[in-house]
């Protein structure tokens, strides 16, 4: 009885072992992107719909500071493996720890803007440097 389980346990870690070497460096990062969202307690922002308030973290891709109506505004791309979400500080030229590559959670109330999620000053949370 207990040869059937030895053989199969070689063959699916021999089978992961396979994957991961044959799937992309960018896919590898998603999924790690999405467990550490889901350990979190987090929601997948792909799951995220216009006017709901969520707490979603993931990797900032992006920042620029993009003035909007004559108002500067830090903008931000976080990805969590799912989906891009936007995360817009209003009146703000530059926020301390908010750099590309930089981990975070943050919560407030999504918004649609020209067909992308979008987050406007959020709560956030800066993920300590030792989990990047």
């Amino acid at each position: 009885m207990s040869a059937v389980p030895r053989s199969e346990k070689p063959a699916s870690r021999f089978r992961r072992m396979l994957d991961r070497l044959s799937t992309s460096q960018e896919d590898l990062h998603s999924a790690e992107l999405q467990e550490d969202a889901e350990a979190a307690g987090c929601s997948r922002i792909c799951d995220c719909d216009d006017r709901q308030v969520v707490k979603v973290t993931g990797t900032l891709r992006t920042v620029t500071l993009r003035p909007r109506a004559g108002v500067p505004a830090l903008e931000a791309e976080l990805f969590d493996g799912t989906a891009p979400l936007d995360v817009v500080w209003l009146g703000r030229r530059s926020i301390v720890g908010i750099e590309p590559g930089r981990r975070l959670i943050a919560s407030g109330r999504i918004s649609m803007s020209h067909g992308r999620r979008v987050l406007f000053n959020p709560k956030y949370e800066l993920r300590p440097l030792g989990q990047e």
